[in-house]
């Protein structure tokens, strides 16, 4: 195992404004950070300094250039996998970003210092894309490279107050401890990610797993409790955008809004404006939520993109956007996390980012197992 005070190290490609280094924080250490994106790439220095960051793009790194490692973590670019966009796949130019970190792996095992474990990050649509081709391709490079692979969804609201499932790959060489394997669970191997698994071929099946987790314990907050009650006067908007906004919702969405302004109590809901077809009609809507949970987090691309918050008590209602720093604690970052001053930029960096609690979580009952066990099913060295 390669150590640093006691931690093992893992190494973290589009690694964004670090979340993912956060949520590993105390488990692993990280020894070396990439990100291409200038706005990112000055986020993570700002929080983490650069002492072993590159801004380079993956395809152009190579790994002469990476310290040994036990672990490397890639959230890969979704923009081409999202449901939201316009699903060219794997291959595509942004998420086929995926290949030139691939590429290092491969360098990498060529001078026997392959990573024990990987840790792949992106949404859901990378199990439907290219109708599954695309994540069974990824599953059958893992394992011709010798790795054990298994994935799951974990829905960020297990552990804050956000809705936002991710899908995430984990693929590891060596022993594997019994107690981390077992059949599908409902909660993290959805029925498309088992019909999935069912299409593999059988060669690359016997090195498929599903890896078994414990259930998170109960999540202990709401909404409410990351959300400014008295936030900048500047940001709330007019009494006509709220009536702009009212008029587009659908009849069980105005029901739960008129609902909670009849209640005295103080109360927030999360809205997004959607695309919906109506009798054969496309129609935008306005859909409000009163689940304890924001919407998932997105970069602010457009009007639809943008997450609006409803405030409702005794009677009255306003409107407002959420702010980047609500934002960023709902991807679990502490308020000290440093952000770019003007909310734009700072809701792209978050809106791209890992939730950084589920990260910790998958890392205390997966990853840092797996790297125990790698560590001591290696042959001791001989001296003399």
């Amino acid at each position: 195992m390669t150590t640093h005070d006691s931690h093992p190290i893992f190494l973290e490609f589009f690694a964004g404004g670090g979340l993912a280094r956060l949520g590993l924080d105390g488990l692993f250490d990280c020894r070396f950070a990439n990100d291409f994106d200038p706005l990112k790439a000055r986020v993570y220095r700002d929080n983490f300094g650069d002492d072993h960051f590159s801004a380079a793009d993956v395809w152009t790194l190579n790994a002469n250039e990476l310290p040994d490692a036990d672990l490397a973590w890639a959230s890969f670019p979704c923009q081409d996998l999202s449901l939201a966009g316009a699903r060219k796949g794997l291959n595509a130019p942004r998420s086929g970003a995926f290949w030139g970190f691939w590429r290092l792996m491969e360098q990498l095992g060529a001078q026997d210092r392959m990573p024990s474990t990987l840790a792949l990050e992106n949404v859901t649509g990378l199990i439907s894309s290219r109708g599954g081709r695309d994540l069974i391709a990824l599953t059958e490079t893992l394992a011709d490279a010798g790795y054990r692979v298994g994935a799951m969804v974990i829905d960020a609201a297990l552990f804050s107050p956000q809705s936002r499932p991710r899908l995430f790959i984990i693929a590891h060489r060596g022993k594997i401890p019994p107690a981390l394997e077992g059949g599908p669970d409902p909660i993290f191997h959805p029925p498309a990610l088992q019909k999935m698994a069912a299409r593999l071929d059988p060669q690359t099946r016997l090195a498929w797993t599903w890896w078994k987790l414990p259930c998170p314990a109960l999540r202990d907050k709401d909404l409410k409790d990351v959300l400014e009650r008295n936030p900048p006067d500047t940001i709330w908007r007019s009494q006509d955008d709220l009536e702009k906004l009212i008029a587009q919702m659908a009849p069980l969405h105005r029901a739960r809004y008129e609902a909670a302004r009849a209640d005295p109590e103080w109360s927030a809901g999360a809205v997004y404006r959607r695309i919906r077809v109506e009798n054969g009609v496309r129609v935008q809507r306005a859909e409000i939520r009163y689940d304890g949970l924001a919407g998932c987090l997105r970069a602010p691309g457009g009007g639809s993109s943008k997450q609006f918050l409803v405030i409702t008590e005794n009677g009255t209602a306003r409107m407002r956007p959420l702010l980047a720093q609500e934002a960023a604690r709902l991807m679990g970052a502490p308020d000290n996390y440093r952000l770019p001053m003007r909310e734009t930029p700072a809701l792209k960096v978050i809106g791209e980012a890992v939730s950084a609690p589920a990260v910790r979580w998958l890392g205390a009952h997966l990853l840092s197992p797996l790297t125990h066990s790698a560590h001591m099913s290696k042959p001791a060295a001989v001296s003399g």
